[in-house]
């Protein structure tokens, strides 16, 4: 699979989102950091997807409560209530994200280092609960 120049930057934007969003919830939620990793984060998402179906993804019927939850999240960071602007944006990135965590898992498990830890008998059956992974009888 080949990125763009523009998917490139936009992993990049996202990664940072990211780790800006972390070390503000680190550094006892810094609203800047977190201000900043929220609008690496969608400006990152959106050049990776492309505007189009970045607003189809945020817009869809059935992901509407995590959207709003999700901007509801980041509008709080930016009027200086972090604490709850966190909490409220997990829980839309949840609820927006959550179909996705199978598939994060099951690469994870193909890693060298973090498979072997994830397939150990205790983890593997926490991972599969939080991930909603269904196992197959056959």
């Amino acid at each position: 699979m080949w990125l763009t120049d523009a998917q490139k930057i936009g992993v990049a934007l996202t990664s940072f989102g990211g780790l800006f969003m972390l070390l503000g919830v680190l550094l006892f939620f810094d609203g800047a950091l977190l201000a900043l990793g929220n609008i690496l984060f969608i400006s990152g998402l959106t050049l990776i997807i492309g505007p189009h179906k970045t607003f189809y993804f945020f817009a869809r019927k059935q992901k509407l409560r995590g959207t709003a939850c999700f901007i509801g999240g980041i509008l709080l960071v930016f009027f200086k209530w972090p604490f709850i602007g966190v909490i409220v944006e997990t829980f839309g990135f949840l609820n927006l994200f959550g179909d996705f965590f199978p598939v994060i898992l099951t690469f994870l498990r193909q890693l060298p280092g973090i498979g072997h830890i994830l397939t150990l008998p205790y983890i593997r059956d926490f991972a599969d609960r939080i991930a909603g992974s269904r196992t197959s009888v056959v």
